[in-house]
């Protein structure tokens, strides 16, 4: 029963914490995941280690919960009227982003020495970005403009276009190398990918056919629920992704369902609560003694992976001719990075035994520190272009202003 009960307590002042660097994150005009990660560096293994054992075990289901509703919500942002409006820009910047920042990954590490399978490898890793911190941090700023909704759209397919990458760096390492086993990550890759949309498809068009069906409040959230811990456990259960699947998902509601409306409404009402304890047991389980065994090839993959998702943006920008105003900050805005890199690592590892320390090392050393500091470059970015920005393409200043005091009831 003292389990239980301390168990309840600590999970009671998370969520006082997360209130917390909600308001002070607002004041400091801190990104409140940045706030989160560094409470749980402190509290947790790296720091105090004085969270119980059975709140740390629950970090496994939480992340997939809490990012499988993040997924929902940027699947609800590729709506057939923002991709006729935006979707040249999402496809071009997000391959771009991914091509551009494997290349310069890849090249440069390769140039400082590296052997050419480990630095391909790396290059793969740095193609990854985390959604739920990169979401949070635009729903947290309040901003709803093109740029936004053009960001969350290049967040919600790019781990696809960076599993895909990856995988294909696999395949090409074990031609090279003639690894044998059975299946070959291409396999892997298309039975994940083209399985997670199928599942989310699945979901999503009894979801559509209910949703509306629903009044407001208990059975809109009550569907809500079922909708992601269904994406989400079916996905783990086929060994799919729960993001692409819930994306898809997302995606199918809001183009299928006349009042998609509600249900996406009822995910923001009650994601935040699962994020807090997300954020936080995401920082206790950082590892900051793998920054040191990084070393200086850690340091150059961070800057090489910078430079590479700064000019991958630009230049997909570029092509695509979005806005000017715009097209330095898509790269940067996407510097946040979590859980699927590690999965990546631990792949590459099992497949490259020989550079297996260095691959995890690095990995879970660089994401440690891009995910503390990339939500504040993100925050930065959306300031910046925000301050620069005559923006055509906003909604309606009645609409504007319910987005507005929509997020900031939420927030309260």
């Amino acid at each position: 029963m003292q389990d239980q009960a301390l168990t309840l307590i600590v999970l009671g002042l998370l969520f006082f914490t997360g209130l917390a660097a909600d308001r002070i994150g607002r004041r400091l005009r801190l990104p409140r995941v940045t706030l989160l990660l560094g409470f749980g560096l402190i509290v947790g293994r790296p720091g105090l280690d004085l969270l119980p054992a059975a709140i740390s075990d629950l970090y496994p289901i939480v992340a997939v919960v809490a990012l499988s509703a993040v997924a929902v919500l940027l699947g609800s942002t590729l709506s057939s009227a923002n991709l006729r409006r935006h979707g040249r820009i999402v496809l071009i910047v997000s391959v771009a982003v991914v091509l551009v920042t494997q290349g310069v990954v890849t090249l440069g590490l390769w140039a400082t020495g590296l052997p050419l399978a480990l630095a391909l490898v790396l290059g793969a890793l740095a193609t990854a970005t985390d959604p739920a911190a990169t979401y949070d941090v635009i729903d947290q700023s309040g901003y709803d403009n093109s740029f936004t909704r053009r960001l969350k759209g290049i967040v919600a397919v790019d781990d696809a276009w960076g599993l895909l990458a990856f995988s294909l760096s696999m395949l090409a390492l074990r031609l090279v190398n003639d690894i044998g086993g059975e299946p070959d990550p291409l396999t892997l890759a298309v039975y994940e990918l083209g399985g997670s949309v199928a599942l989310g498809v699945a979901i999503g068009l009894p979801g559509a056919f209910l949703t509306g069906r629903f009044s407001d409040g208990e059975p809109l959230r009550i569907e809500a629920l079922g909708l992601i811990f269904l994406t989400a456990g079916l996905s783990l259960l086929l060994d799919l992704s729960y993001l692409i699947a819930g994306m898809t998902t997302g995606a199918v509601i809001v183009n299928v369902a006349r009042h998609h409306t509600r249900t996406f409404h009822e995910i923001r009402n009650f994601e935040w609560p699962f994020l807090i304890v997300f954020f936080v047991l995401a920082g206790a389980s950082l590892d900051a003694e793998a920054l040191t065994l990084a070393g200086t090839t850690g340091l150059a993959y961070a800057l090489l992976r910078i430079i590479g998702r700064a000019l991958g943006g630009w230049i997909g920008a570029t092509l695509a001719r979005a806005p000017k105003q715009e097209r330095r900050y898509y790269g940067a805005a996407m510097l946040p990075q979590a859980g699927v890199a590690i999965g990546m690592a631990l792949a590459a590892a099992e497949q490259l035994p020989e550079y297996a320390t260095q691959i995890t090392a690095l990995a879970i050393g660089t994401t440690a520190a891009f995910e503390l500091i990339g939500p504040l470059v993100t925050a930065l970015s959306l300031s910046r272009q925000k301050a620069g920005q005559i923006d055509p393409d906003t909604e309606s200043d009645t609409d504007r202003h319910s987005t507005e005091r929509h997020s900031t009831d939420r927030r309260s």
